[in-house]
């Protein structure tokens, strides 16, 4: 039995998680939120989860790495600085950090590299995501890792192609850009398309979920799938095979 530690255990989706592990019957080690230390929660599970916040990040890889732990890290809204932790973390534990814990998002992710390498720079990408009212950062960052993957697939970065929002008059469209919009209202628990436009022809790859709980399901996997995973920084796809 796996027994797995929540960082940002009172938020959303550490509720959701823990249920999932009640559910399904893995061992739950606790969990830790503002205030707590990280470093006890990392001293007794096998793996952990972090949903806090990306002020959090620091402490939670720090304690991580001190009991060599694994993380899932599924935080939103992270900068390059973050990323640059993660990487740090990487060299010594197994790390996964991912946008979207969705299952069929880390499929979507790999039909639109795959999409874009066959394509090429002469089809435009366009990706249109929706959340609720509530949502506090945009692009979300599934949009975000979309976005990477077609740039994968275009052999650029999405530092260098990506176009986030358009307002005023900002001239005709570039080529090889990815560009983003983002719609927030009512209760939309997230809506993700990517739009492939050619000459006379458009292909459409879209994921919609319909209840949070897949979330929570996906993270649960990717985190047993972790602690058999060997040191480094993973992706959902590895969760999944593809």
């Amino acid at each position: 039995m796996t027994s797995i530690g929540i960082f940002g255990r009172q938020g959303r989706m550490g509720h959701a998680i823990e249920r999932e592990i009640e559910r399904i019957g893995e061992g739950f080690a606790g969990g830790t939120d503002q205030g707590d230390d990280p470093a006890a929660l990392a001293a007794k599970a096998d793996v952990l989860v972090d949903f806090s916040s990306p002020l959090a990040l620091e402490a939670n890889l720090a304690a991580a790495r001190a009991h060599a732990t694994p993380i899932l890290i599924g935080t939103t809204g992270l900068s390059d600085r973050h990323q640059a932790m993660i990487d740090a973390a990487a060299q010594d534990i197994a790390v996964l950090q991912t946008g979207n814990t969705s299952l069929g998002i880390a499929l979507l992710s790999r039909l639109v590299r795959d999409a874009a390498r066959r394509l090429g720079p002469d089809w435009d990408i366009e990706i249109v995501e929706s959340h609720h009212r509530l949502k506090v950062d945009a692009p979300s960052g599934t949009a975000l890792m979309l976005g990477d993957a077609a740039a994968e697939g275009l052999g650029t970065t999405l530092a260098d192609s990506g176009v986030i929002g358009r307002a005023g008059l900002v001239g005709a469209r570039a080529g090889g850009t990815i560009g983003f919009a983002s719609l927030r209202g009512g209760t939309v628990i997230g809506d993700h398309q990517v739009v492939f436009a050619g000459e006379g022809e458009r292909i459409e790859l879209s994921h919609r979920a319909d209840d949070r709980a897949l979330f929570a399901r996906g993270a649960v996997r990717a985190a047993q799938w972790l602690t058999q995973a060997p040191v480094g920084r993973h992706g959902m796809d590895a969760v999944v095979g593809v």
